[in-house]
């Protein structure tokens, strides 16, 4: 079954101190490393952010041109370890990997490098020796010297599998865990003949053997031939074990899934995995809920900035994990505070530039949350009266074909807009340059607008992922008819959100303001 209806790829979810708890990739925004907490695998709320920021690289701050779009944080690996929390992972635009540790999964976190560059890495503790397995296409494992610094000298280090030659994509992905004395390695991949995401598992007696094994659970639960695979498994207190991995999800991003597993005797007589029923996904099972009637905090709202993020910050950083923000908001690049904040009296957000750009993509300080599968919408009233010349300021579909609507100015005056991008490059890596396209340009009576913006994924032509824009004239909402498609490209890399975004194209130092953000549902 589908859960959390969110972009929350390549999961790893462990149990700990009695609860379940999954991390997954957040690539460019910030803060990151979120990690979820659930106490039935079903539902799930935030419970705490790895890091505030990184290196504060100029990329990561989108300095002077640089982005970290579709690169940053992926594929974290979450352990518990001799009551100690965790977290390992590269980032792709530095190019390091960094390990975080904790005795809470709450943090603080204690930040250190590991030497080398270790692609889908998973962390393996094993009877006082540590290990990191990690590759594309040739798996590896490498053993760790016991600071964690790099390699062990003299350590174990070796190839485990490979699916070289797959002309779409070999294996990555890697969980690895000791289970029953014997070692699993879970590992994501498509089929050679086609693109579709399957799951493969191998295992041995020793991390010194042969691994051997095969694909283990190929299902899409009929969403366009996607694939469901990369995630590994979590046994639950009464001994049944389960499966988190996510399906590719069109523009909406890449959602998890929720697939039983159970054991069974291979030709060998050795326990192995089967996913769902016989390699299929079982959508009539529920498993134990340990907390019945507990109430999740939603992980994505409406806000109305009616806070000081100073003073939340500090009082409730699980709740306002995102630096005082409510913690289901994020930036889309490691933000900059002296531009960006509440006004606790007046109820609104503001963002301030400091710099010229040429669309929404090197705008500072976007405040972004995750759009839901199948259609969600949003509004926010935005307030002009401080922006400059050639400002754009309002609500987006923020991914790499964006759609947003807002406010712009023009020679003195303030217009309702409408506006669009769409990336023609041909190479889905490489991210849009140039201005968007003007689609409706209404001149405003005030300073004020209110906006809705409203996004249908897999409508009901069954491959269709569009959002269309409205602005408000009074308390009428006016929806326009034009659709803009929405697609999941490797330049963001991440499923489409709303952005409330303010960026100069003249002069920079204009201001706007954001109040009544209202999320529908």
């Amino acid at each position: 079954m589908l859960i959390t209806n969110l972009d929350y790829p390549d999961p790893d979810v462990i149990f700990a101190d009695g609860a379940f708890y999954m991390i997954s990739t957040t690539m460019h925004f910030f803060p990151g490393g979120e990690i979820l907490r659930s106490y039935d695998l079903v539902n799930w709320e935030h419970c705490s952010y790895v890091f505030d920021r990184l290196d504060s690289t100029d990329a990561q701050r989108l300095k002077d041109g640089a982005y970290i779009y579709g690169k940053g944080m992926w594929a974290a690996s979450l352990r518990y370890h001799d009551g100690m929390f965790y977290v390992v992972f590269v980032c792709n635009d530095t190019h390091k990997t960094y390990l975080y540790k904790s005795g809470s999964i709450t943090g603080p976190w204690e930040k250190s490098e590991i030497e080398g560059f270790y692609h889908d890495c998973s962390l393996l503790f094993d009877e006082g020796r540590v290990f990191l397995v990690y590759g594309n296409t040739d798996i590896y494992i490498t053993e760790l010297d016991e600071s964690l610094a790099g390699p062990k000298e003299g350590g174990l280090h070796r190839l485990l599998v490979s699916d070289n030659g797959n002309p779409n994509l070999g294996y990555e992905g890697s969980h690895i865990y000791k289970i029953f004395g014997r070692y699993y390695l879970f590992l994501i991949h498509s089929k050679r003949e086609e693109w579709r995401r399957v799951e493969a598992c191998f295992s041995a007696d020793s991390l010194e053997g042969e691994f051997t094994g095969g694909d283990v659970f190929d299902d899409d639960l009929g969403f366009r031939n996607s694939g469901i695979a990369q995630g590994g498994i979590v046994e639950c207190p009464e001994g049944v074990w389960h499966s988190v991995m996510f399906r590719d999800n069109g523009a909406s991003g890449r959602i998890p899934v929720l697939v039983p597993v159970s054991w069974e005797k291979n030709t060998e007589g050795k326990p192995y995995p089967v996913f769902g029923e016989g390699g299929k996904a079982a959508l009539n099972f529920r498993p134990e809920d340990l907390k019945p009637g507990y109430k999740y905090a939603p992980l994505t709202g409406s806000d109305d900035f009616d806070y000081d993020i100073s003073e939340m910050r500090e009082e409730d950083k699980e709740r306002f994990g995102c630096f005082g923000f409510k913690s289901f908001w994020q930036f889309n690049h490691e933000p900059d505070l002296e531009l960006a904040g509440t006004d606790k009296e007046s109820e609104n957000l503001w963002i301030k530039t400091d710099k010229t750009v040429e669309n929404i993509f090197h705008a500072a300080n976007t405040l972004t949350q995750r759009m839901t599968f199948p259609t969600c919408s949003a509004e926010v009233t935005i307030d002009g009266s401080l922006m400059n010349d050639g400002d754009h300021a309002g609500l987006s579909a923020f991914q790499g074909d964006y759609l947003m609507v807002g406010i712009c100015k023009e020679n003195g005056k303030l217009y309702a807009e409408v506006s669009s991008y769409t990336n023609d490059s041909g190479d889905i890596w490489k991210l849009g340059e140039g201005p968007e396209k003007i689609i409706h340009k209404l001149e405003l009576n005030g300073n004020t607008l209110r906006v809705r913006l409203t996004a249908v994924f897999n409508d009901e032509t069954g491959d269709r992922d569009v959002a269309m824009a409205g602005i408000y004239d009074g308390d009428v909402l006016k929806m326009f008819p034009e659709e803009h498609h929405l697609r999941f490209r490797l330049d963001h890399f991440t499923g489409c959100r709303f952005g409330l975004y303010n960026f100069s194209k003249i002069f920079s130092g204009g201001m706007a303001f954001f109040s009544k953000y209202v999320r529908i549902p």
